[in-house]
């Protein structure tokens, strides 16, 4: 058990788990994992709750997870399978051995496309295995929101449902068999089972199972008729209303019980076809209530889906830079509510006539002109990515106060759909909050979130709020569990909306398969209460040590009562919602892609900082080797930071980890000279040639893997000779470059607060000015590309600037390199540096263009939280790279620049991840397609997985190439020769170099080559 220091759970090793630990290490091939740390980061899923587990198991074969279940319930010790770890209700949390069946046990073990079946492991995400289907024209319809992360063993568990249920089916409407093994060992195939049970060929313990489990089910005949709800939306407690003597599937118990009853090997699935067409109508309406009326008229057209989307979340979602431009194509005006309704088929001009027949409908209703006709697949598709990340959108809430879930599934008849929601929301107002609303329209379950402070009067308003809402479910006949299932939750709720006589039989039938309560316990059957708060992941005396960081979190802070609690309150913003768990686009996630650990998961590392600075892990915990083992795969790739809903930035809060690290700890030699290399790169320039010899002489490469820690595998960049601002010596005369440097005469320069584009009064000309901002690897090992860029801005008119520091001893810097090591100081240093050097033209807002996407971008976010105040925040808005300066430019009519095809008339595009993160690689794709009758492919990649010293370094080559191997390398391998390979980022292209024997190319050398 957990022990307690300061009113603080904390986190250590049972010395009587130590038998159970080792007998597993030695029985099983996967990991075993009992340590304090993998513990606390598998204490949490996507509820409120955290309970540390005895240890975890990370099988590696079927094999694996039986032995480890077996000799779990021999040492009398609970199982708790576990898949995505993504649940709302607090399934997969409990003092239990967890089974993380992700990593490996995640296939299809059989498929049979003619009878549109398929066989999974539980560990197969939703869309994975949608993706594997799909060639077959094939998919699997329970297409829950969290169909990126969620396994089918979970979904299984909770008996989900998805957007389309109204047409498809909920969970056990799609499962046709389980494999299942018992508390006692037995293993049987969960299926259909007819009413003849003499004629039923099957192992006598299975037929013996059904006949006790019918015997329940005829007995309790009448009460399950009077108590069960009559909506489709209804996964509470066992599916007892689905056996009978006429015959039933005994997988549909199974289903929805949370593992509670039977271990599930394998899933047999449903398909159904994919849908060869789909219409979608985005209608308003300017109350919820009325919002709230229509799906009982608009389901009588046959749509597959009718989702809300309530004003909360629509302005979240136009707050989120991921989800911003789409909102803004498919809203006319300021809705209160918008309901999402799709009709799809293999008719296209059956769809499109139903969608006609919604805006009659509409129309009649009191709405015309009220419905948004989207027959784009590509829009309808991003429309659906804002809906499905509608629960983690409303999540992204600042403060400690957040939408909780407790009643979010509660289901009603439609007829009384508008009431409901407008009575539960004055019983919010009641008790001083509000909801969020969002969800199935079209089956009466809507997912409401009351916002609520966990940390203060929460639990009270929770236990007031859940008391009314069950009273207002039951008048209406609906059910309290609607979807996400009961879990920690809402199982207590199960004994008052089922009744005693009901609920004694779900105890009777979890006896019967789980004589000694150790699958899952706590679930379902004999339950804890929702509100005891001593289960909760902010427990009555949780708090947050104090540290003094170096960026600034202010943002995050709530009242006064809380300044200074920024940082901690940025890793609280990850609620566990596990959508860094996607494995198929964007960027976020790329170690967990290459791992498929949870310590490499943005989320593990949020899970583990906060237990570090809460003292759940020791008092040294947040300088500790541990976290710094945590947090070292983080390539900071800044997916997180646009692809989060929540708003996770890991990687400013590894360099903020980093900096508090190196107070404890010294610096290797390597990190030294990677992290000021900007410093000493103009003098060892000079020694270019003799560096540039250990990719040369035999053997150096491998002494330099043996006393420095680089990979002996990997290639250095290549000094050039040739810099680009290469530090002359005292007799040097001047080059006709740093003539250049020098700019203009100052009577040329427009005046203070001309900003570029605007005419200067009584002129006729525009500005033309620009900074060209050469960074350090630009300068030294690839100057070609600032050549291009000086060339190409010249061509378009631009009058191009190069300055240089007061002290001009070396290049302008970014900090980029000491970032990366936490050496804060010194990058703030480097950016007061550049300010002061830039303020001229920041005042009269002269854009700054860079080339390298994480020395440009750093302008954009890393100054900002260095040195927030107004000199950095002008210098943020002049910053651009190269290609949104360009694109920009041409969207305006400005650009001047005249280019000629190429002979290559196609081009590769990978994205460096922080374009990805600040939304610049549509600028990218712009700026290429300048070039005439050049076709542009973007590889959809994560990471290139160099991510600037990373993929250097020889602990680190593996992972490396893993990432590269994923998606990038193939691609640019499975190019023609004549194809252009373009890559903005230095370590991309080094990586595409060096794994795929390809040359990459800068976008400016691409358009340096298309002048005319």
């Amino acid at each position: 058990m957990s022990s307690t220091t300061s009113g603080v759970i904390k986190l250590h090793p049972r010395t009587g788990d130590g038998r159970l630990a080792a007998r597993l290490k030695r029985e099983i091939e996967g990991d075993v994992l009992f340590d304090a740390w993998s513990r606390g980061r598998y204490s949490t899923d996507a509820s409120i709750y955290q309970l540390e587990p005895v240890g975890v198991v990370i099988p590696k074969t079927e094999r694996d997870a039986q032995i480890a279940l077996q000799i779990a319930l021999e040492e009398g010790v609970a199982v708790l399978p576990r898949g995505g770890g993504t649940s709302q209700c607090g399934q997969t949390v409990g003092h239990a051995l967890v089974i993380d069946h992700s990593k490996h046990l995640n296939q299809v073990v059989a498929f049979d496309r003619d009878a549109r079946t398929v066989c999974v492991q539980p560990g197969m995400v939703l869309d994975r295995l949608n993706a594997w289907l799909k060639p077959h024209g094939l998919w699997y319809p329970v297409d829950v929101s969290t169909s990126a992360q969620a396994t089918l063993g979970g979904m299984a568990g909770n008996n989900s449902c998805g957007s389309r249920s109204i047409h498809y089916g909920n969970m056990v409407h799609n499962v046709r068999a389980i494999d299942a093994v018992l508390a006692d060992g037995a293993e049987f195939e969960f299926g259909a089972v007819p009413a003849d049970l003499g004629k039923f060929d099957a192992p006598r313990g299975y037929l013996d199972l059904v006949r006790k489990i019918r015997a329940i089910a005829a007995r309790e005949a009448g009460e399950i008729e009077h108590r069960f709800p009559k909506v489709l939306r209804r996964v509470g407690g066992y599916n007892l209303d689905m056996l009978s003597d006429s015959g039933h599937n005994m997988a549909h118990l199974l289903v929805g019980s949370e593992g509670t009853l039977a271990y599930s090997k394998r899933i047999h699935l449903n398909l159904s076809p994919l849908p060869k067409h789909k219409a979608l109508g985005v209608c308003h309406f300017p109350s919820f209530f009325r919002a709230m009326e229509a799906p009982q008229h608009i389901i009588k057209l046959k749509p597959v889906a009718v989702e809300l989307v309530d004003r909360t979340m629509i302005g979240l979602a136009r707050g989120n830079p991921e989800f911003r431009t789409t909102v803004n194509r498919f809203l006319k005006g300021d809705p209160d509510a918008i309901l999402l309704v799709e009709f799809a088929g293999s008719d296209r001009d059956e769809q499109l006539a139903k969608l006609k027949q919604l805006v009659e409908l509409m129309g009649e209703l009191g709405f015309p002109g009220g419905v948004v006709e989207v027959t784009d697949a590509a829009l309808q598709r991003d429309i659906w990515e804002v809906r499905k990340a509608g629960l983690n959108i409303m999540m992204s809430m600042k403060g400690d106060g957040k939408p909780v879930s407790f009643i979010e599934d509660c289901a009603v008849p439609l007829e009384h759909l508008a009431e409901y929601t407008d009575r539960l929301t004055q019983v919010f107002e009641k008790h001083g909050t509000k909801g969020t609303w969002y969800a199935h329209a079209s089956v009466g379950c809507l997912h409401v979130r009351p916002i609520l402070n966990m940390r203060a009067d929460g639990a009270q308003k929770m236990r007031a709020i859940a008391e009314e809402a069950a009273a207002m479910v039951r008048e209406y006949k609906g059910a309290y569990s609607g979807e996400h299932g009961d879990g920690l939750v809402r199982s207590e709720w199960i004994a008052p909306m089922f009744g005693p006589r009901i609920t004694r039989a779900f105890e009777e039938i979890k006896g019967i398969f789980d004589p000694r309560d150790l699958l899952n316990p706590g679930k379902i059957v004999r339950p804890s209460k929702m509100d005891d708060r001593t289960l909760f992941r902010y427990k009555p005396d949780y708090a947050v040590q104090k540290i003094a960081t170096v960026l600034d979190w202010s943002e995050h802070e709530g009242d006064v009562a809380h300044r200074g609690d920024g940082f901690a309150k940025a890793i609280e913003m990850c609620n566990n919602n596990g959508h860094c768990r996607k494995f198929d686009a964007g960027t976020m996630c790329p170690s967990f892609r290459a791992t498929g650990e949870e310590q490499h998961l943005t989320r593990g590392r949020a899970n583990t900082l906060r237990l570090a600075i809460s003292g759940q892990l020791g008092p040294d915990a947040f300088a500790s080797d541990e976290l710094y083992a945590t947090m070292d795969l983080c390539v900071s790739c800044k997916g997180c930071k646009r692809e989060c809903p929540t708003g996770v930035d890991m990687a400013k809060m590894k360099i903020e980890f980093l900096h508090h690290y190196w107070q404890h700890h010294a610096l290797s030699m390597r990190q030294k000279l990677i992290a000021y290399l900007p410093r000493y790169a103009p003098w060892a320039a000079r020694l270019g040639w003799v560096l540039n010899l250990r990719d040369r002489v035999p053997g150096l490469a491998a002494l330099s893997e043996s006393l420095l820690g680089f990979s002996s595998r990997r290639s250095l960049p290549k000094w050039r000779r040739d810099a680009f601002h290469l530090i002359p010596s005292p007799s040097s005369p001047p080059t006709p470059l740093r003539r250049a440097e020098r700019g203009a005469d100052s009577s040329s320069l427009p005046r203070v607060g001309e900003r570029l584009g605007e005419r200067a009064e009584g002129e006729g000309v525009l500005n033309r000015e620009v900074v060209l901002l050469v960074d350090t690897f630009n300068n030294y090992f690839e100057p070609e590309n600032a050549r291009a860029a000086l060339a190409v801005l010249r061509a378009a008119g631009y009058q191009v600037h190069l300055p240089r520091a007061q002290d001009s001893a070396r290049p302008l810097c970014c900090g980029r390199t000491f970032l990366a090591a936490g050496l804060v100081a010194e990058a703030e240093a480097e950016a007061r540096r550049m300010i002061a050097t830039l303020k001229p033209f920041i005042d009269r807002g002269v854009p700054v263009i860079g080339l390298e996407p994480s020395c440009l971008l750093a302008l954009r976010d890393e100054f900002i939280s260095m040195l927030p105040g107004g000199a950095s925040a002008e210098l943020a808005l002049n910053a651009m790279l190269l290609e949104e300066f360009l694109a920009r430019e041409a969207d305006a009519g400005r650009l001047n620049l005249k280019l000629q095809a190429l002979p290559q008339k196609k081009a590769l595009l990978h994205g460096h991840c922080h374009q990805k993160a600040f939304a610049v690689m549509p600028a990218v794709e712009r700026v290429l397609r300048l070039v005439p009758q050049l076709e542009v492919e973007t590889i959809e990649s994560s990471c290139c997985g160099m991510a600037g010293s990373f993929g250097f370094e020889a602990e680190h080559y593996d992972v490396s190439m893993k990432m590269a191997e994923a998606t990038l390398l193939p691609a640019v391998r499975a190019a023609d020769a004549d194809t252009l390979i373009v890559a903005d980022g230095t370590s991309c292209r080094h990586q595409i170099h060096d794994g795929a024997r390809r040359n990459a190319m800068h976008v400016a050398r691409v358009l340096q080559l298309a002048l005319e």
